[in-house]
Order: structure tokens, then C-alpha cells, then sequence
């Protein structure tokens, strides 16, 4: 019995909610787990460089991590002591920033005709909604801590097993289909493989140019906590197109707080534009997008449907999850369609004939 389209269409999207309210729902399990195996992932071909060594696979592994651990906590140094030279200044940059706000309140105020107790009111009362005065996001704050904190200590957890458990995965993998279907289910394991390796390792390159090219040029600029900045817009930029926009509003602004003239606003603005652009036409292309091709409209939305369901760590999370569904849809004939929508191949414009034709002059 073939059912109908529409009946095809309810079940599909009655699918589709419940798939993400599980998501959602379960968000505490899934994501970590969902980190543990892309690192794992990235991490294989190092345990697998020592295993050639004669290494014992399990102290591979363990070297493996511990060489990962080492090279988080020298990043997470780098950030601390950054942070710390900044948090020196930050009663001096509240002081200004309160300073300009006022300025421009009084501006808009005189041309808009409004009295400016209006708008102080109303950034007080947002300043209350945000702060949430009762305590609760106090609270919320410290169990987001300590969940983040149980999260850090199971992920090491998760790609140890992971990795130590690799052949058995990639066994129940295989076991799980017909014999007949085994050399495409081998393809797509091994392709979606080398995808995330390939687009992780190139997303760290990638933000390792980015940071050096914004601490550079902030540095030029004479930007203050330029090195901060940097790496801070090497973080955002991981996440698609949004994340450009947040860091150079980031650089605006303390540009415009810490320079005496507002023109360095603009030196920034372009400044980033321009390294924007270097890491579009350049970067991306040879480095990152060799293996990852979504087109952005979907790039765009799968970054936002992840912070909605997973918040930050959805949004770094997206574009590697859409990569390998990309993946499965190119090798399943009947998927291929959707395969293609996700994708940046762009075909032809069909050039659709008019329904009347026009009259032959006599």
C-alpha cells in the first residue's frame, strides 16, 4: 500500500517534532556524548600514529588525551591572564561606556523630542528584566556551572571509551545492515570520517589564522587588549556568519570606549571587513570547505535551530552534524534530493517559455 503525500508529510513532521523535543529534552546526555564522538573522531589518526609505534592501545589513547589536555589548558592560560589585564581596567571602561551612553541618550532624546528619564527608565527596567533581581538567575547560574563542570569531566570519559571501543562501533555499524549494503555502509563511515577530521582540523587552522590577523591588526590600530579580541573573533567565527557580526561589534565597541576619536570605529569596521574577506576568497575555501559543502541559507538556519535547542554549544555543534546528514543523503538514492538542497552547487536557471506567444507582425 503506497500512502498517499500528505499522509507521507504528517508522519514526516510528527517525526520531525518529536525527534527535536528528544533532543531537547535530553540535551544533557546527547550533547556531550555528541562532542566525545566528534573529538574522538578527530583524535583517531593520533592514536592510531602511536599504535604503529607499538604502543599499547590503551596507553595510546591515554597519551593522546593527556596531549590534549595539555593544549586546552596552555590556550585556557593564554585566555586567563588576558582576562585578567582586562578585568584590571573594567571599572575605567564602565566609567566611559556610561559616559557615551549618556551623551547619546541626550542626542536622540533632543532630536527625537523624547525626554530622556524615558529612556533611562526604560534601560532600567531591561537592566531589571536581565538581571532577574529575585535571585533565580543566581541560581541558575551556579547549576549551569556545576552541569558544565560534571560535562568537562565526562567528555574525557566518553572519547576514552570511545576510542578504545572504536572497532566494536564500526563492527554494530556494519551488522546492522545486509551483507549487500555493506560496501556503501563502508563508504559512508569512512567518508564521514574524513569529513569531520578534515573540517575540524581545518576549522582550527582557520581560527588560528583569524585570531593572529585580528590581534594583528587591532595591534596596529592601537586597540587595547588586542590579543583578547583576537581570540576572541577566532572563537566567534567558528560559527557561521553570525559569529562575524557579534566579534566586530565587539571590536566597535571598545574601540569607541577606549580611542579619543570615533573614526578608529571605522579603521576596526574595516579592518575586520577586510580580514573577513581574506578568510572568505582564501582561507575557507582551501582550508575548511574542501570537504564541507552547505550552501548558507542552510548553514544559516541549521546555527540557529542549534541554538535553540542546545544554545551555544548547538551552534558550534550544527554545521558538523548537517555536514555528516549531508553525508547519508548522497549515498541513499532516495535522499539524494535533499542531499543537493543542502549543498552549494548551484544549477542553471531553467528558463520557463511564456504561455502566449506573441503575434507574428503582419
Amino acid at each position: 500500500m503506497i500512502l498517499p503525500f500528505y499522509a507521507k508529510a504528517g508522519i514526516f513532521f510528527v517525526g520531525l517534532c518529536a525527534l527535536l523535543t528528544i533532543l531537547y529534552i535530553a540535551q544533557g546526555i546527547i550533547v556531550p556524548l555528541i562532542f566525545a564522538f566528534i573529538v574522538a573522531i578527530l583524535l583517531s589518526p593520533v592514536v592510531g600514529f602511536f599504535v604503529r609505534l607499538k604502543i599499547n592501545r590503551i596507553f595510546s589513547i591515554i597519551i593522546t588525551l593527556l596531549l590534549t589536555v595539555v593544549v586546552i589548558v596552555a590556550f585556557c592560560l593564554l585566555i586567563y591572564t588576558q582576562v585578567l589585564s582586562f578585568s584590571d581596567s573594567w571599572p575605567i571602561f564602565v566609567d566611559k561606556f556610561t559616559a557615551i551612553l549618556n551623551q547619546t541618550i541626550s542626542s536622540i532624546s533632543h532630536y527625537l523630542n523624547i525626554r530622556p528619564s524615558l529612556i533611562h527608565a526604560w534601560i532600567t527596567k531591561t537592566q531589571h528584566e536581565l538581571i532577574n533581581i529575585d535571585g533565580t538567575l543566581i541560581g541558575e547560574t551556579i547549576v549551569s556551572v556545576g552541569s558544565t563542570l560534571a560535562t568537562l569531566f565526562l567528555v574525557p570519559v566518553y572519547i576514552f571509551v570511545i576510542l578504545f571501543y572504536q572497532p566494536l562501533l564500526l563492527e554494530f555499524i556494519h551488522r546492522l545492515f545486509n551483507k549487500i549494503h555493506q560496501d556503501r555502509v563502508s563508504e559512508i563511515v569512512v567518508q564521514t570520517k574524513s569529513v569531520i577530521q578534515h573540517y575540524l582540523l581545518g576549522l582550527i587552522i582557520e581560527a588560528i589564522i583569524v585570531g593572529a590577523l585580528n590581534a594583528a591588526g587591532l595591534l596596529l590600530l592601537g586597540i587595547q587588549y588586542a590579543v583578547l579580541l583576537g581570540v576572541l573573533g577566532a572563537l566567534l567565527n567558528v560559527i557561521p556568519y553570525i559569529g562575524g557580526i557579534i566579534a566586530v561589534g565587539l571590536y566597535m565597541m571598545v574601540a569607541l570606549v577606549t580611542k579619543s576619536s570615533e573614526w578608529f570605529v571605522l579603521y576596526v569596521f574595516g579592518t575586520h571587513i577586510f580580514i573577513q574577506i581574506i578568510d572568505n576568497d582564501y582561507i575557507v575555501p582551501k582550508i575548511v570547505a574542501s570537504k564541507v559543502k552547505i550552501n548558507a541559507l542552510f548553514s544559516i538556519i541549521i546555527v540557529l535551530v542549534g541554538n535553540a535547542l542546545w544554545g551555544i554549544p548547538g551552534m558550534f555543534l550544527s554545521i558538523p552534524l548537517l555536514a555528516i546528514v549531508k553525508v547519508v543523503f548522497d549515498h541513499i538514492e532516495s535522499l539524494k534530493p535533499w542531499g543537493f538542497l543542502l549543498g552549494d552547487a548551484m544549477p542553471a536557471l531553467i528558463k520557463v517559455k511564456p504561455f502566449f506567444k506573441k503575434k507574428a507582425k503582419l
